[in-house]
């Protein structure tokens, strides 16, 4: 009897360490999965440092985890970055207490204070500015790359605040793993393929916990209520991977449609110092997509601005300059004076 107990507890104790291997062996598997697809999106940076946009929460602290392991294996050096825009009282102490959280991982952070004042389209606005700041310190230290921990999950998420928009098929085309946010500067989000799950998974295993930003609960903000009508889509029948699907084909749309309108761009406008001058009439014959990118462009360009203006108020724009009343407008943070044929865009003083 005594012998068949023994036998019995010496397997049971064979079991639990299989199992418990086999979780070990789990973990790792799904953490270099992880890595693997960080590191693919990543490799554009060669040897070049970037800066790491962190505010504290899950996905920035899994892209700060994330980008440690490949400083350490590829000697890039990178420059942990956040901007406290003192919108909420405890927001300098939230910034501390995420600076002091990250040096216990051996992870500088360095923190940048907004002085301008967000009392309006909040989200928006601090985006704008958060850029703002990361870019004037990546001109200062001569850094070509910012890194943001934009996931699949987000991706979804601006596909239907644009679709709520009526957005075209650029913006539905939602965003890219590189953006040019200026001459010098790009933006990558090499998280782009990962869900919020897969993130999360990645800061529980590195950090223990994170920081949550209350902002992100409030039904005020638009992508709060979109966030969780995405969430009821799996429920529905409509899984992630149809809607990401979808806006991988509106893509490849897009880039048709680009290269289409880059060979209009170059015929219908002039390149100045500070301004850009549109043969609106000539432009005005090609359909209603393509003079939405091309004025969309040229504001960008001309205001400097991360952000698009949003698409009804360009075919607003449109439809006043065809009707040919006004001659000074305004969009974007630009002037558009019109004389006969031709409108003249520049940045507004």
């Amino acid at each position: 009897k005594n012998s068949i107990q023994k036998q019995v507890s010496l397997c049971y104790k064979k079991h639990s360490m299989s199992k418990k291997n086999s979780n070990v062996l789990n973990k790792e598997s799904r953490l270099n999965e992880i890595y693997r697809s960080f590191k693919k999106n990543i490799k554009v940076l060669k040897k070049d440092p970037g800066v790491i946009a962190v505010s504290g929460g899950p996905d920035s602290l899994a892209l700060a985890a994330l980008s440690k392991k490949y400083s350490k294996e590829n000697s890039n050096k990178f420059y942990y970055l956040l901007v406290d825009h003192g919108i909420r009282k405890n927001s300098s102490k939230e910034a501390l207490a995420v600076k002091k959280f990250l040096e216990k991982r051996k992870i500088s952070l360095i923190v940048k204070k907004n002085k301008k004042k967000i009392t309006k389209n909040i989200h928006s606005n601090a985006r704008e500015i958060r850029y703002e700041i990361i870019k004037n310190f990546c001109l200062q230290k001569k850094v070509k790359y910012i890194l943001t921990a934009h996931h699949s999950d987000d991706q979804i998420e601006t596909f239907l605040i644009r679709l709520s928009r009526g957005s075209g098929v650029q913006g539905l085309s939602s965003m890219r793993k590189v953006t040019k946010l200026n001459k010098k500067v790009k933006l990558i989000r090499p998280t782009l393929d990962l869900s919020k799950k897969n993130l999360l998974y990645v800061t529980k295993e590195f950090f223990g916990k994170f920081f949550v930003d209350p902002s992100n609960r409030n039904n005020k903000f638009l992508r709060t209520k979109i966030r969780k009508l995405a969430k009821s889509f799996e429920k529905s029948g409509i899984p992630q991977k149809q809607i990401l699907k979808s806006i991988q084909n509106l893509k490849l749309s897009s880039e048709t449609l680009n290269k289409y309108s880059n060979n209009i761009f170059k015929k219908n406008t002039k390149i100045r110092k500070n301004k850009i001058i549109v043969d609106y009439k000539n432009l005005f014959q090609e359909s209603p997509e393509i003079q939405l990118k091309i004025l969309t462009r040229i504001i960008k360009k001309c205001s400097n601005s991360y952000y698009p203006p949003r698409s009804k108020k360009v075919f607003n724009l449109i439809d006043r300059i065809s009707k040919n009343k006004d001659k000074r407008l305004t969009l974007g943070g630009c002037v558009i004076k019109i004389n006969k044929n031709y409108a003249e865009i520049a940045k507004e003083a």
